[in-house]
């Protein structure tokens, strides 16, 4: 009798977990780093790393993310890039609302902030992997931008 109970059980947790996955799969998707998400300008491009990292793939979906802090009269790229050592650079989105101050970080004078997602799969796989301490290290993601074209 309990021999059952424990497949039945099995069954069950494996069964909401597939489904888990497959609602998950389907609702966040992976963003790849295409040329397009890219200024490629004939000016300078110049890099910068968040101000602020968060890396909290549990709590659902948007909760992996940096602040970046662009200077103003420049414009950052679509997309910003996380590269952990020994792996692929995974790309994730920028949010373009721009502002002064987000989350207890005031952007400094002449300069504002964006946040930039990765997706909580990409977080999630190298949590599993033994990662997090290399993902929640600053250098490891970047947001290029360059200087806005006088028109």
């Amino acid at each position: 009798m309990r021999r059952n109970q424990f497949f039945y059980i099995l069954f069950v947790v494996s069964l909401v977990g597939i489904l888990g996955f497959s609602y998950a799969n389907k609702r966040s998707p992976v963003t790849s780093c295409h040329s397009w998400g890219f200024i490629s300008a004939k000016a300078e491009k110049y890099y910068t790393y968040p101000e602020k990292l968060v890396v909290q793939p549990w709590r659902g979906q948007h909760h992996v993310y940096g602040i970046f802090m662009v200077p103003n009269g420049h414009t950052p790229d679509y997309l910003i890039t996380v590269t952990l050592p020994e792996t692929k650079t995974y790309c994730g989105t920028i949010n373009y609302g721009r502002s002064n101050s987000m989350e207890g970080i005031s952007a400094k004078p002449g300069h504002y902030l964006v946040k930039g997602y990765l997706n909580t799969r990409i977080a999630l796989w190298w949590i599993a992997h033994g990662k997090v301490d290399q993902l929640k290290q600053p250098s490891n993601w970047k947001l290029g931008y360059t200087k806005k074209e006088q028109t």
